[in-house]
């Protein structure tokens, strides 16, 4: 019998790897220079140089090619940087508009989509047997 993960991860809404330039922006005036790492509907994972303690709500401002999304958040975990000085911390999105639904959502299709196409094989390989 396998014995199943002892930290087993159930998520309900999926994260895509998603890499794009962030401003966390705490309510007493910081603001912090930090980077989104993953991506799901409902939240997303952020590196930045500072801690953030659990808890905290903040305003985050995600930047992805020519798009942006203001969000209000609030960090749900963190995790220390091993010794390197990175913070890491996931942030779970308070409610949205309807601009800030279909920014995020649009960035998840791409994500998803870029997934995809890095399982295929490289097109004419696939014909070769």
């Amino acid at each position: 019998m396998v014995a199943e993960p002892r930290y087993a991860i159930r998520r309900t809404n999926p994260r895509y790897p998603f890499f794009a330039d962030a401003e966390v922006n705490l309510r007493d005036g910081l603001r912090l220079r930090a980077q989104v790492s993953e991506l799901s509907s409902r939240g997303c994972y952020v590196d930045a140089l500072e801690p953030v303690p659990v808890g905290t709500d903040l305003d985050l401002c995600i930047s992805y090619g020519m798009t942006a999304c203001e969000i209000r958040g609030k960090v749900i975990y963190k995790h220390s940087g091993g010794g390197l000085g990175v913070f890491g911390m996931g942030v779970l999105f308070g409610d949205m508009n309807p601009e800030q639904h279909n920014t995020i959502h649009g960035w998840l299709d791409q994500a998803a989509g870029q997934r995809m196409h890095s399982a295929e094989p490289p097109s004419g390989l696939q014909d070769r047997a």
